[in-house]
């Protein structure tokens, strides 16, 4: 199985996976990066993944596309959209987002994994009294 395969194969559901299979895609030294927060090295990633463990009951990835990239400045090696589908313990929730996913690798492995995703559709539109303004705001930007 090819590096990004077993990615894609462990991100179906990220609940389900555990410090072993981190090890067979991540380096060391990866850098993990989101709209909410930087994780430098794969323990900090593998404690982050726990954190979610903890308040998830599911949090499945279905990778739409896998786009490789060759010869450029950042030296990304692959970008991928993807859904996920988050199914929160507590509150009973399901979240539903869209994103897009930077990667850089070497022989060792991904170095580098970068998340892009609306952080207002993924938390601030959850927040009772928050999540009301956002989206008031959202429809009037659209109009």
């Amino acid at each position: 199985m090819t590096l990004i395969e077993r990615f894609c194969s462990i991100y179906r559901d990220l609940t389900k996976i555990s410090s072993n299979d981190l090890r067979t895609i991540y380096t060391d030294d990866v850098e993990f990066i989101d709209p909410i927060q930087r994780h430098k090295g794969r323990d900090n990633v593998e404690a982050y993944f726990s954190k979610l463990n903890d308040s998830a009951r599911s949090c499945k990835f279905d990778i739409t596309n896998i786009i490789p990239c060759n010869n450029n400045k950042d030296d990304v090696t692959r970008v991928l959209t993807w859904h996920m589908t988050l199914q929160l313990k507590k509150p009973d929730k399901t979240i539903h987002l869209d994103g897009t996913t930077l990667l850089k690798e070497n022989a060792s492995g991904f170095y580098y994994h970068r998340d892009y995703y609306d952080l207002g559709e993924m938390v601030y539109e959850h927040v009772p009294l928050v999540g009301w303004i956002v989206k008031k705001i959202k429809r009037k930007l659209a109009q």
